[in-house]
């Protein structure tokens, strides 16, 4: 199969596939897939636990210096361009999207990435919360078209 652009897509999902298994490795390696680890970092006022923010460091650490080396590049190895953001302005939209997913974050203990990666462990806990997230997201589409 090939993209308008000429690049293979069998290519870019088996590196799309690499990319989000090694990340969900980091997620289980790190225990960020245990939610009392994120509640615990979360909980300043009790025995807050450093963990997560290490866990953050890192991934900033590592998001600097690959960003410098990848966007010196002047296209993606496996695609036509880069997609960058080119909005940098903060709305409303933006702020209540942050502040929900905060207080999910918060009252959960998941996030996205670790609820997924967290589903092989058999629990319910996370299966309930990436329903809940997947139910959000159509009722956001639904709600947004209707605007």
């Amino acid at each position: 199969m090939q993209t308008v652009s000429g690049q293979n897509t069998l290519a870019q999902n088996l590196v799309a596939l690499s990319a989000g298994l090694l990340f969900g490795l980091g997620l289980s390696v790190s225990q960020m897939i245990d939610p009392q680890r994120v509640i615990g970092f979360l909980d300043l006022a009790g025995q807050w636990a450093p963990t997560l923010a290490f866990v953050m460091g890192g991934a900033v650490v590592t998001t600097l210096i690959a960003f410098r080396l990848v966007l010196k590049r002047s296209e993606p190895l496996l695609g036509g361009k880069f997609w960058l953001p080119t909005r940098n302005d903060i709305d409303r939209p933006l702020l209540l999207g942050a502040a929900l997913f905060g207080v999910g974050w918060g009252l959960g203990g998941y996030c996205p990435g670790p609820a997924i990666a967290s589903l092989g462990l058999g629990s319910a806990n996370p299966i309930l919360f990436v329903v809940a997230m997947i139910a959000g997201s159509l009722a956001y589409k639904a709600l947004n078209r209707s605007v």
